[in-house]
């Protein structure tokens, strides 16, 4: 009987289309592999060449399935090793001689990381310009709305701003927005309460800008420069600065996910959330952009282009803002901010 061979390895035996699991032994009965129960029964069995035998990955259970559909499972490694080494059939998987060789895992650990500083540098960027290009209208309305919302309930607040103070910076705004790219139809004002935001000014991938009223306090009065900024703002929104920052998180999210594997929920959800979070700060480079913009906006609406440059004045004087640029950093400095607006405007005089 197959059962009178000596056992090759013992474990348990799944019938095909089943969960049921039957302690067994795996035999060789004429050049078969044969598996049969404690009452010497043969529960399954097909040629060498008919079953087939999962490769090794470190600990992980061997798997035999038979022409029936059914399963052998045994944590006897070696000694199915040893089986198939007699049977010629001994090489080991690459994947287990990567497990087992932890020099070589090193190596393929750097490799994988390597691959993802590439598709970070390389084609991260090329993919958020294809994303930007073929983007439909409604996309940003519905990003803009939901950021908007989700703002709103956690740390804006209604704006306490006196109904003159806004129609003056309202009709500045109109100024200088019916002068822009998409005309004063593609740009909305909201007044909000900045809270823990304090003093700011930013603007959402539809053309949906937000102005605290801290920021208006800390400008004292200068509505020109509350405008300036706003010029500033409507630059991020021509050069699609948000909806790039968007794709851009996004798509790192998925990065590391792809590298990191299941990382958990809720370490899924920071990068979601923090994908909206990361759309309201930009690069160094467009910073300079949208400086650059306000500037020529302000000298088309015919008001003063420094407004930009004694915003960062005040950051300096009123926050002590003197931060400084580095190769490391990702937004330029306010002092060097301010000397390139400066630099612009005299430059655009002299012309």
């Amino acid at each position: 009987m197959a059962s009178d061979h000596p056992a090759i390895a013992v474990g348990n035996w799944h019938p095909a289309g089943s969960s049921r699991s039957v302690p067994c032994r795996l035999v060789e009965d004429g050049g078969r592999l044969v598996v049969c129960d404690d009452a010497r029964a043969e529960l399954a069995g097909g040629s060498l060449s008919s079953v087939e035998i999962s490769a090794r990955v470190g600990r992980i259970p061997r798997r035999i399935t038979f022409p029936d559909g059914s399963l052998f499972e045994t944590g006897e490694n070696d000694a199915i090793d040893r089986f198939l080494a007699h049977k010629g059939r001994g090489r080991e998987g690459i994947v287990h001689r990567l497990e087992r060789f932890h020099p070589r895992l090193i190596a393929f650990v750097a490799a994988t990381l390597l691959l993802g500083v590439l598709v970070y540098r390389v084609a991260l960027p090329a993919l958020v310009e294809v994303a930007v290009a073929v983007t439909p209208p409604i996309l940003p309305q519905i990003m803009s709305a939901s950021t908007l919302e989700t703002m709103d309930r956690t740390v804006l607040g209604p704006s306490k701003l006196e109904e003159a103070l806004r129609g003056r910076i309202l009709n500045g705004f109109r100024r200088i927005a019916a002068l822009s790219e998409g005309g004063e139809a593609a740009y909305t004002l909201n007044f909000r309460e900045g809270g823990p935001v304090g003093p700011n000014a930013f603007a959402l991938p539809d053309g949906t800008l937000i102005l605290t009223d801290e920021l208006v306090d800390l400008a004292d009065g200068d509505t020109e420069m509350i405008v300036g900024v706003l010029a500033h703002e409507i630059g991020h929104v021509e050069h699609k600065h948000s909806l790039r920052q968007i794709y851009r998180a996004a798509g790192v999210a998925a990065l590391i996910m792809l590298i990191a594997g299941d990382i958990g929920s809720g370490a899924e959800d920071v990068l979601v959330q923090g994908g909206g979070l990361l759309a309201l700060s930009h690069s160094r480079a467009a910073e300079a952009e949208a400086d650059r913009h306000s500037v020529e906006l302000m000298i088309k609406a015919g008001l003063d282009p420094t407004a930009i440059a004694r915003f960062f004045e005040l950051l300096e004087a009123k926050l002590h803002d003197r931060s400084k640029t580095s190769i490391f950093s990702t937004h330029p400095g306010t002092p060097e901010r301010r000397k390139a607006i400066m630099d612009l405007i005299a430059a655009t005089r002299r012309d």
